[in-house]
């Protein structure tokens, strides 16, 4: 059996939800993103803020362990069991929005990230560029950009954000954690 390379929840949440999350997270303190490894600072131009499992967000923490669950369980199973605090990503064409080439490993983490999500939090209609791709090889594959879709992947595959022509593109992006890999 290969792994899948990734997989997708539409509908995960309702039009209703996803715009109590955008407003969530337009609500928050944005910073400049960075990386681990900022080796070129020009590989990641976008804003984040962080969303904490604290007992305000417990609701919102355990729908996104759901979808995690069954997506892992459906098409990856990986021995995972925690998820890290919650990343709200905004991508702006007047900043030259993108993120190149990267896996989302994280050295200051004592537990693997194995799951790495993004919930589309935008109408697609509302920007142009900023497609989410993965590498495979030679092969480039476009993740889906419906608004409400989770889209599931392994942590260690190689994967980027285009950047933006237009518009704003917002994403809820996520991370399932467990022990090392055998």
């Amino acid at each position: 059996m290969s792994l899948a390379t990734y997989a997708v929840q539409d509908q995960f949440f309702s039009p209703a939800e996803l715009e109590r999350i955008e407003r969530l997270g337009d609500g928050l303190i944005h910073q400049q993103a960075t990386t681990d490894a900022q080796l070129n600072a020009n590989i990641r131009v976008t804003r984040v803020a962080w969303i904490n499992p604290d007992p305000e967000h417990s609701e919102l923490f355990a729908r996104i362990g759901a979808v995690a669950q069954r997506l892992n369980a459906q098409f990856f199973n990986f021995a995972i069991d925690g998820l890290e605090p919650l990343q709200y990503t905004v991508y702006e064409s007047s900043e030259g929005g993108h993120y190149g080439w990267h896996m989302d490993s994280a050295p200051s983490n004592p537990r693997p990230r194995k799951l790495s999500l993004s919930l589309q939090l935008s109408d697609p209609a509302s920007y142009e560029g900023c497609d989410l791709q993965f590498h495979f090889g030679a092969d480039i594959r476009d993740a889906p950009r419906t608004r409400g879709a989770v889209i599931a992947f392994p942590s260690f595959f190689w994967h980027r954000v285009t950047p933006i022509v237009s518009g704003t593109r917002k994403a809820l992006v996520m991370w399932a954690s467990g022990p090392a890999f055998r």
